[in-house]
This record gives C-alpha cells, sequence and structure tokens, in this order.
C-alpha cells in the first residue's frame, strides 16, 4: 500500500493524512482557516470532471508513514509540534498565503509548482533543491508537485488552498503531477492567474505548468485562464522581503553554524584548497545545517579571490597583509553599522559610503588618487539581499530604504592588481570580508558573528 507524506498540516491537531488505495494518485491539501482537510484522491480524465462520483477515502495516521519529509509526529527530534519545517510553523506557512492574496484581486488564482529532480545520469540524480516560492508558499520540500492559491472573495480569510502530489512509487522515483483533472475546475471562475510560466526551448522540456496548461489546451477553461495569467515573481519578492522573526531566528542559526565551521578552519594549517571545501562542507553539516548554499570560493596565494573571511595561511598577518585588511575592516564595520531602519540607508547608500571610505583608507596607505581608482580596486557591490536564495529578491532594487526585517549581506573587497600606480608591497593582494545582516529598527544584527574577523582573534586561532 502506498503511503504519502504530506507537511502542509495545516496546524497541530491535523496530523493525519487521507489515503486512497490505487497507485498514480493525486493530492490535493486544501485549506481555510476554518477548515482543512487532505485528500488523496486517484486521477480521473478531463472528461470525468464533473462526475457525480466521489472517491472513497481513507485515514493514516502522520506517525505511520514510513518515508518522505520528516513531520513531527515522524521525527520529534527535528520538528516541533506544530511546525511543518524547523523553526516555521504551519500558521506561518498559512498567513504568507493570506497574505500574498491581500494584494491580488478577488477571482485571482495563483499556480506555484515544486523544483523538478535533476538526473546526472541513468538513475542518479543530483541533490534536490525546492524552489523558493514553493517552499515559501507550502513547506513542502519534496519534487514534482504543483499548489494552486484561490481567492474567492475579497473576505481575507477566503482563500483556498489546493496541493497536488504524485504518490510515490518506491523506492526513488515520483511520476509526473496529476493535476489537469482537478486545474481546469480550478480555473474555470479564475479573473487572473499568477504564475512563473516560461515557454520551453526547442528541444528541451517544459515545467510541469507549462505542461498541464498544454495539456489542457483544448479546454476552453485553459484558453481563457492562458490569456489571464501574469508574472507571480514580483508580488512574492516584494513578500519575502521582510523576513519573520522565526526566519530570522533560522537564518541566526544557520549564520552561527556557518560561522564556527570557519572558524575552525582558520584553527589549521591546509595543504590543498579541496582539502579546506571538504572539511568546510563536512563542518557545516555536522554543526547542523542541511548542506552549502551555493559552491563556495576557496583559494589561497595568488589564487586568493571573492573570499567572506580572510587569513594568513601561517597564521600570523604580513605587515602590508595587516595594513590593508584593517582599512577593509574599518570600512565593513561602518558599513553594517548603517543597516538599521532608522539611518533610512538603502544599500546603494552604503555601496557610496563603501566607496568613499575604502578610497579615504586607501590614501591614507599610500594609494594616490585612490578616488580616481576605486571602481578599479572595489569593482563590486556592497551588498545584495539574502534569505531563501543566496541573492534573495531579485526584482526589488537595491535603492529602496531598508526597513526592519530585510536581511542584506555587507562585503567591500579591495583588490589590488600589479600596476605600477599602486604601492608595490600591496600588488596581488586581494580580500573581501562579508557578513549577512538583519535590519532592525535601531541597530543591525550581524546573523554571521562567529566567523571571527578581527585581527587578534584571526591570529590567536594558531597560538
Amino acid at each position: 500500500m502506498q503511503a504519502m507524506s504530506l507537511t502542509t498540516a495545516m496546524s497541530r491537531s491535523l496530523g493525519r493524512l487521507s489515503r486512497r488505495a490505487p497507485p498514480h494518485s493525486l493530492l490535493s491539501a486544501t485549506s481555510t482557516r476554518n477548515a482543512s482537510r487532505l485528500l488523496l484522491s486517484s486521477h480521473v480524465p478531463l472528461a470525468r470532471l464533473f462526475s457525480s462520483a466521489l472517491p472513497r477515502y481513507e485515514a493514516i495516521n502522520a506517525s505511520e508513514l514510513q518515508f518522505g519529509q520528516p513531520l513531527h509526529e515522524t521525527h520529534p527530534h527535528m520538528v516541533k509540534a506544530g511546525e511543518i519545517t524547523p523553526g516555521i510553523t504551519a500558521q506561518e506557512y498559512y498567513d504568507r498565503r493570506l497574505k500574498l492574496c491581500e494584494h491580488l484581486p478577488k477571482g485571482s488564482v495563483v499556480l506555484v509548482e515544486a523544483a523538478t529532480l535533476k538526473w546526472a545520469s541513468g538513475s542518479v540524480f543530483y541533490p534536490f533543491r525546492q524552489d523558493c516560492n514553493f517552499l515559501y508558499l507550502t513547506g513542502f520540500q519534496e519534487d514534482t508537485a504543483v499548489a494552486a492559491i484561490q481567492k474567492v472573495s475579497d473576505h481575507p480569510d477566503d482563500v483556498i488552498f489546493h496541493m497536488f502530489v504524485h504518490a510515490k512509487t518506491p523506492p526513488w522515483n515520483s511520476g509526473p503531477v496529476l493535476a489537469r483533472a482537478s486545474l481546469p475546475e480550478i480555473l474555470k471562475h479564475a479573473t487572473k492567474v499568477y504564475a512563473d510560466i516560461q515557454k520551453p526551448k526547442p528541444g528541451t522540456e517544459g515545467g510541469k505548468l507549462w505542461e498541464l496548461l498544454r495539456e489542457g489546451s483544448h479546454s476552453e477553461t485553459s484558453t481563457r485562464a492562458s490569456g489571464k495569467i501574469e508574472r507571480l515573481s514580483p508580488f512574492m519578492d516584494n513578500l519575502r522581503m521582510v523576513k519573520s522573526k522565526a526566519e530570522i531566528a533560522n537564518m541566526r542559526r544557520a549564520g552561527r553554524n556557518a560561522g564556527r565551521a570557519i572558524t575552525d578552519l582558520m584553527r589549521r594549517e591546509w595543504n590543498f584548497e579541496q582539502d579546506i571545501a571538504t572539511a568546510l562542507e563536512y563542518d557545516v553539516k555536522r554543526f547542523g545545517c542541511t548542506g552549502l548554499s551555493f559552491i563556495p570560493v576557496i583559494a589561497g596565494g595568488k589564487n586568493a579571490f571573492d573570499i567572506t573571511r580572510v587569513w594568513p595561511q601561517q597564521g600570523r598577518f604580513s605587515t602590508a597583509q595587516k595594513d590593508l585588511y584593517e582599512a577593509l575592516l574599518n570600512v565593513q564595520r561602518r558599513c553594517v553599522a548603517l543597516c538599521r531602519e532608522s539611518a533610512n540607508n538603502s544599500l546603494n547608500d552604503i555601496h557610496r559610503e563603501a566607496r568613499s571610505g575604502l578610497a579615504a583608507e586607501l590614501e591614507k596607505l599610500g594609494f594616490s588618487s585612490a578616488f580616481g581608482h576605486i571602481d578599479k580596486l572595489f569593482n563590486h557591490h556592497v551588498g545584495h539581499y539574502v534569505g531563501l536564495d543566496v541573492h534573495d529578491c531579485a526584482s526589488i532594487s537595491r535603492g529602496i530604504p531598508l526597513r526592519a526585517g530585510h536581511c542584506v549581506t555587507i562585503e567591500p573587497g579591495i583588490y589590488v592588481p600589479h600596476d605600477s600606480r599602486y604601492p608595490a608591497h600591496f600588488h596581488g593582494m586581494g580580500m573581501r570580508i562579508e557578513d549577512s545582516i538583519a535590519v532592525d529598527t535601531d541597530s543591525a544584527i550581524n546573523l554571521t558573528a562567529e566567523a571571527v574577523k578581527e585581527i587578534p582573534d584571526i591570529e590567536a586561532l594558531r597560538v
């Protein structure tokens, strides 16, 4: 008998999933504030969509599930009661969907799909990473799923949530989502459809939403819906920009774990850059994170470029290294302090402060006309938004004032080429100091403070 794990149990009291025995089945999770239900029905052809015959269901306890995403009932040591994912409750996921619908007209339908498992070769798959918007709205961390959110009326609670998940075929593979039976009915009376659907390039497969709409293109419902589609991502970026207290707490835990891992790297001597990368990934996971958010750039000597923490390979800074590093750190500290709502700064404002601050510091070190060369010595922006994505909320301008709940990176850098215009003892040096910062009303919260960056602290690690 097939079982389904679905973590969108809408409240702590909803610890049961409904299941129907036939394989190749369709899971529809539907919820409003006053009613929540998880229904698993078998796929019905379009021609039978309006049949009066209703499927039969039987309930199973979530604690009986043997595979799939962890639930509190199956993994209480990982997921607390009331949570869908560690640190984020079912209520918060519900509130996110309501918040999204506040900005949409009555009769709107939001369609968002899970990421697709990518195959390296044969039956070997790449590590799975969920689509950020899908995860933000559902908390579901498995592949091949489609969520539909209906704004029925202008009443703030009158929102219906459906999620379609294909039943597993143990041990590894999942079949395609079979939402095509119900999606036309959901779209039938839609005034607007919000989704990020791109037409696939020739010779490539489209996403599940593209496939579902294409396969239903012969139906009047799908044809009408296709003409009403607007992009979802701008609404999602605006929603995701302001992090909740729970999100910031999760980011703080991740930053603390990563910071400790990086600090541990500084304690040891390394012969190969690859060894540092391997140890970093191991320590990050050992401290409790699921993995790295991106492939790290790790380099030493003449290879050094684009790194977050810089430390001397032999444990102690040379005089030139110390001077340049201290100049960079002075600017980074000042920029971090500007990340508060009361300062009314944007990332672009802080970038201008970083440019002028670095130029002034470099002139003290003998860089003549540093203000005229600063764009060559500091050739990237001082920061970006950070969250579920490393470069989060890509459609949001860096020119908007920072507000409490925004999370950003502050990462000034100095890269000195072999050029006679600059002091010779700094040639070939490149360094960047980066922290992730949560903006508060009157202060900046350093999410990555455990990664040491003061020169005495770095050098003390090798004593």
